[in-house]
């Protein structure tokens, strides 16, 4: 506040603690009081207010009013007729609502001594503080937040943040930093981070030199190069003209016309008749009375009568029921029979890519046809679908891409979105463009299909449409809960019992268990925390009640699993054992500890299997072999056993409640892979995997009070997975807004996971400012991947490298190649660490393994070296088949020929592969910075972060590169990184984001200043100059796909050569500032004065050598949050410049006050001498202030 002014009547009493200035006077004759204070004011009065009071604040020369009587819980002027008590205390630290004399021209507003008493203070009047100023911050539209680096408000943290929480505020402790804000408070924040990375680069002497040289002559010749690209792209502009074909004549269409119906009908004909003779034969009928069987088959009729009379219906059907096999073949039948086959076209979406070529296989089959007939499929770059196709089964993606070239789907009859319960983010995107899209086609038929009952959602998305349920039938399935087991076996949950084992020693388990109980209470759902305190278990005996009221919501229960599967072998029938467990790492620690089991490790009475989408398929087929008779087979697996897989010969199925699925902290900007209860519809769907073949068990390892709290269905992925992708889609569908469209969806995404997709694709160059597709953006939505892996694609292309980078993005498309076999963990580790061969780049060992098995399998050797690899030989081959579809799909864009050769001309240059995967995963960029005993590694989102153990950089204890680019994080408890390689200063500040030039010469930004680096004036003027060239190199060849970069060769040499000869030579720096210096001092070259750390020695001991006492600072807060410092002996003053710290701020002043001392002469010889003679002359004037250069009056 800049002034303070009541009208009162009664005393005044002033409190202090030190002796700063204070001036009070007060004016009678108009009973205002002015005062100036530091410390605190006291009004008491029994008698009551002639008037209200208010404060006034003078801030950017506008003097506003803030009545404080209406400040609820908090200011209470008036009770009755008596004043209450005000306490009004000024708190030094906090320059937003300190208050002090109109007449200052001083922009700080709270003063810290440098002795002990500025930090002390009672809790109970630190939060009386607080209650003043978070009141003033909620009263003030301007400010968001306030931000404090003091102890006293760090050792205080817990009660005023329950304090800023009934306030209805959020607040954070960031280390040394305290923050309470109005919005909600990310994990890291970079802007308070005093140890956020700074680089200083360096070159090796005379590279700086040769690359200015060709970068030089390159340069001259920029205006012949544009001459023959602009001559190119008019020429090409002049090929796309051609009008030919374009007008037609009325006749014509009209004959045509006449003529296609009649191929029309009679290719119907042709479809009916081959139909029945179908129908007629043997097979056919047999397939028919099996088809009958089915429970859709009772419902045919009702199906097809809706479908005609409706534009949308929605049909669900428990699992087994037929309706995904059944349903499209009934509206194909239809079609046909009525003699409307050849016009009908059904496209049938499946949320998988296996399940729509497995379901179009059998429904080929059931017509007696060959796949690729009148039944075919489609899927990412893969299909097998003929002229006469009439029903496609393709996977939601496939759909949205040919909405992207036929936005009516032109001549498309029906349209069945399959598996509409799972919500997955295309199947919802979907929606919004059908829903939009029907009224333009009334003709067009739109039926969802559900496995679940939740069909009135959607029913009531598309206003109200009509719902069909398709009876299922499976076995009964009992289900037992815990309460129901403890009861029947007797067995005693305990704190210690319900530790789970991951290989670590007991007490260390035991300790941090214990703490994860607690720090991850929030990860379980308040709704399952209300039903555990509400429970009651009166029915059971008293002893299962005490040993539920043990029962740790937040343990897997590896204990009980194996007690649960132990009762199973024993007493129960035969029959196979599934168990649900929550992701990999569970999986691997419980087979470890069942193996040890003299049970569950004897192999003439168990078979003891694994589930994990990341298992080779060879591994997998074993789960669906029957085991030796005798033999129980049990199989632990994750979640994808709900739906995707059937395993015929289970009937009994342990569920542990729980399942690792993927969110979306938009927040912090980060997935996050945490176990977290599952929904009421997965339950089921475990359950039911019991009752196949056979009456069935289910044990649920949770009581069924936290079964009732579960939520109905699972979140939809929209609401759970980053939305670049989509948001891609969105713009190359030209379909307005972004946001404006993803508020129209069933359930609308939080919009700051909208606004950070948005913030992504303006990042990577795919979106301009206004949110419109650039020419790279439209490159990319053409490519069946995501952004960042296209535009690495594109680079490859560009840069003549394309077959590293296929293999590359193919990779990283699929599953892991390598594989971690439980038993052999260490020596697959090992072979994977030898494709690194110390490149520190998980993706150039990627490289290698696959060149490795290219060149085996053409020694037809390809599947020895995979077992001696430990590789995954599907994988590979998914790869190469992936690197294949690539290459067809830059050849249609135009960015690549039917030359190959040229493609690669540089696929051997390590540093340049580098520089282009680079360039496709930032701003996955990471700092690394090595410690005497560990790795350093921070990212902007999250601060600190840690290394996946499986990679190659995650076993190494120093990593030579300042930076790591990586493909994915991913929080579990921490935040890991997936898929890194290591690159220099120079790859980043080319092939990195935006840069722009800072406020020093030598200073460049990225990011929005996260990343900065310190470098010489010329050096930055190179990078600047290069990155300007690249950009333009790159836009170019997006606009014109033909041209030849070789006519650029020049250019790409000197990038070539400042990427590869980069030796990483530079040095990280924490909390540097921009100073500004004047002229003289920057003609005259002098050194920063920030950062320098023995400032402050270096001045204590001058003062000593002249007989001096030890110097005092003062510091102050300014109201942008920054501090300065002033450093006081002999009467001098000296002021030092802002700084984002109280330390560097006391270093700053230090080194002003050397400065001047030294007479800003570069001799160090002449320094001492002419300080000394300084110091000698002042000495002893101690009772009067001299102005110096630099300094002040006091």
């Amino acid at each position: 506040m800049a002034g303070y002014s009541a009208a009162i009547q009664g005393h005044i009493i002033t409190t202090t603690t030190t002796a700063a200035t204070r001036s009070l006077s007060l004016c009678l004759s108009h009973k205002t009081l002015k005062a100036r204070f530091f410390s605190c004011v006291t009004v008491r009065s029994n008698l009551p207010l002639l008037s209200r009071p208010q404060l006034f604040s003078r801030s950017f020369g506008v003097i506003k009013c803030f009545d404080c009587g209406g400040v609820r819980g908090f200011l209470d002027w008036r009770k009755g007729d008596n004043l209450t008590l005000l306490r009004l205390q000024q708190n030094s630290n906090y320059s937003r609502f300190a208050y002090q004399d109109p007449s200052s021209d001083d922009d700080s507003d709270g003063e810290f001594g440098s002795t002990q008493q500025s930090m002390t203070g009672s809790t109970l009047d630190n939060i009386d503080d607080w209650k003043w100023k978070l009141t003033m911050l909620l009263r003030n539209n301007d400010e968001q937040e306030v931000v404090s680096r003091e102890k006293k408000e760090r050792r205080d943290f817990e009660h005023l943040s329950t304090l800023a929480t009934r306030m209805g505020l959020h607040s954070r402790q960031y280390s040394r930093v305290v923050v309470f804000s109005k919005v909600p408070l990310p994990n890291y924040r970079p802007d308070l981070d005093e140890k956020r990375p700074q680089r200083e680069v360096l070159l090796p002497f005379g590279l700086q030199r040769e690359v200015d040289s060709h970068l030089g002559a390159y340069l001259s010749k920029k205006s012949i190069i544009k001459g023959r690209s602009n001559s190119l792209s008019r020429s090409s502009n002049n090929g796309n003209m051609n009008n030919a074909g374009i007008y037609k004549r009325v006749g014509s269409d009209i004959q045509n016309n006449v003529a296609m119906e009649k191929i029309i009908r009679r290719k119907s004909l042709q479809l009916r008749n081959k139909q029945q003779e179908w129908l007629d034969s043997s097979e056919g009928q047999q397939m028919l009375e099996f088809r009958k069987s089915l429970p859709a088959f009772k419902e045919r009729d009702m199906l097809l009568k809706t479908i005609s009379e409706n534009q949308v219906v929605v049909v669900s059907g428990e699992t087994g029921c037929g309706k995904t096999t059944q349903l499209p073949q009934y509206i194909l039948e239809s079609e046909i029979e009525a003699a409307r086959g050849a016009a009908c076209s059904i496209i049938c979406t499946q949320p998988r890519r296996i399940s729509a070529m497995a379901v179009s296989e059998r429904v080929a089959a059931e017509r007696g046809e060959n796949l690729g007939e009148s039944v075919g499929y489609k899927v990412r770059l893969e299909g097998m679908k003929g002229r006469d196709t009439r029903l496609l089964f393709c996977t939601t993606g496939v759909l949205l891409r040919r909405l992207l070239v036929d936005r009516n789907l032109t001549g498309v009859t029906h349209v069945i979105v399959d598996e509409i319960h799972e919500r997955g983010m295309n199947e919802d995107f979907l929606l919004i463009v059908l829903r939009d899209l029907l009224p333009q086609r009334p003709d067009l038929r739109l039926i969802l299909m559900s496995a679940t009952l939740n069909a009135e959602l959607f029913s009531s998305y598309f206003g109200g449409a009509p719902t069909i349920h398709i009876p299922g039938f499976t076995y009964p399935v009992r289900a037992h809960f815990l309460e129901d087991f403890v009861e029947m076996t007797g067995y005693r949950l305990t704190q210690y019992n319900q530790i789970d084992d991951y290989g670590q020693e007991k007490t260390w388990k035991m300790q941090k268990q214990a703490q994860a109980f607690r720090k991850r209470k929030s990860h379980i759902a308040s709704s399952v925390e209300d039903a555990l305190e509400a429970a009651n278990f009166k029915g059971y005996s008293s002893r299962t009640q005490d040993s539920l009221s043990c029962w740790n919501p937040d343990s897997i229960g590896f204990n009980l699993i194996e007690h649960v599967l132990c009762h199973i072998v024993r007493r129960e029938r035969p029959g196979a054992v599934l168990v649900f467990m929550t992701g990999w790492d569970d999986i691997n620690s419980l087979k470890d500890q069942l193996q040890a089991h003299p049970i569950f490790g004897d192999p003439s009475r168990v078979l003891l299997l694994a589930c994990h989408g990341s298992m080779a398929s060879s591994e997998q087929r074993l789960i669906f072999d029957k085991p030796e008779d005798g033999v129980r087979k049990i199989v632990l697996a994750t979640n994808m056993a709900e739906t995707s897989i059937t395993i015929n010969d289970v009937v009994f199925v342990v569920d542990c409640g729980k399942a690792k699925e993927t969110s979306y902290d938009a927040l912090n900007n980060t997935p996050c892979l945490l176990p977290s209860w599952i929904s009421k519809a997965a339950a089921r769907q475990r359950r039911g995997r019991a009752g196949r073949v056979q009456p069935g068990e289910c044990y649920h390892l949770y009581p069924k009070c936290v079964y009732e709290a579960f939520s109905d269905y699972q979140l939809p992925e929209l609401l759970r997975t980053p939305l670049q992708s989509l948001c891609l889609q969105i713009k190359s569908l030209q379909l307005g807004s972004i946001s404006d469209f993803l508020s129209r969806a069933l359930q609308p995404p939080e919009p700051l996971s909208v606004q950070n997709a948005v913030e992504y694709l303006k990042v990577i160059g795919a979106l301009d400012e206004s949110e419109n597709l650039t020419i790279l953006g439209r490159h990319l939505s053409a490519l069946p991947v995501e952004p960042k892996l296209g535009k690495m694609l594109i680079y490859g292309a560009v840069f003549n490298c394309l077959d590293p980078i296929m293999t590359v993005v193919a990779g990283l498309s699929v599953r892991d190649p390598f594989l971690m076999p439980f038993d052999k963990k260490d020596l697959a580790e090992s072979a994977k660490a030898q494709f690194s061969a110390q490149d520190y780049s998980d993706h150039l060992a990627l490289i290698r393994a696959y060149d490795g098995w290219k060149a085996s399998e053409a020694q037809q050797s390809g599947y020895e070296y995979c077992w001696k690899n430990f590789l995954s030989a599907q994988t590979l081959k998914a790869i190469d088949s992936l690197r294949k579809q690539f290459s067809y799909l830059l050849k249609d864009t135009g960015l690549i020929d039917q030359r190959t050769k040229n493609c690669n001309t540089w696929s051997h240059d390590e540093h340049l592969i580098r520089a282009v995967i680079c360039a496709g995963l930032f701003p996955g960029i990471c700092s690394v910075v090595n410690k005497e005993k560990s790795i350093g590694l921070k990212t902007m989102e999250d601060g600190q972060v840690l290394l996946y153990s499986n990679s190659v950089n995650g076993a190494v204890s120093k990593i030579p590169f300042p930076w790591l680019v990586f493909n994915e994080k991913v929080k579990v408890n921490t935040v890991f990184l997936r898929d890194s390689t290591g690159i220099s200063d120079s790859v980043l500040l080319l092939f990195g984001g935006k840069i722009s030039s800072g406020g020093l010469d030598g200073h460049l930004k990225m990011l929005g200043g996260y990343l900065e680096f310190f470098m010489k004036p010329a050096i930055a003027d190179m990078y600047l100059s290069l990155k300007k060239e690249l950009e333009e190199l790159i836009q170019e060849k997006l606009l014109n796909p033909t041209l030849e970069v070789q006519s650029y060769e020049q250019l790409l040499m000197v990038i070539r050569l400042l990427v590869s000869e980069d030796q990483c030579e530079g040095r990280f720096i924490f909390g540097r500032q921009s100073p500004s210096h004047s002229k003289k001092a920057m003609k005259e070259g002098l050194p920063s004065k920030v950062g320098d750390a023995n400032s402050k020695n270096e001045l204590q001991t001058l003062l000593a050598r002249a007989g001096h006492g030890a110097p005092t600072y003062k510091t102050k807060q300014l109201k942008n949050n920054q501090f300065r410092s002033t450093v006081c002996f002999n009467g001098l003053d000296f002021v030092g410049q802002p700084c984002s710290s109280k330390k560097l701020a006391e270093k700053d002043a230090a080194a002003e006050a050397l400065l001047w001392l030294k007479g800003e002469t570069k001799s160090s010889a002449k320094h001492v001498d002419h300080a000394s003679l300084l110091l000698k002359k002042i000495k002893n004037k101690t009772g009067s202030r001299i102005p110096v250069h630099g300094g002040k009056w006091s």
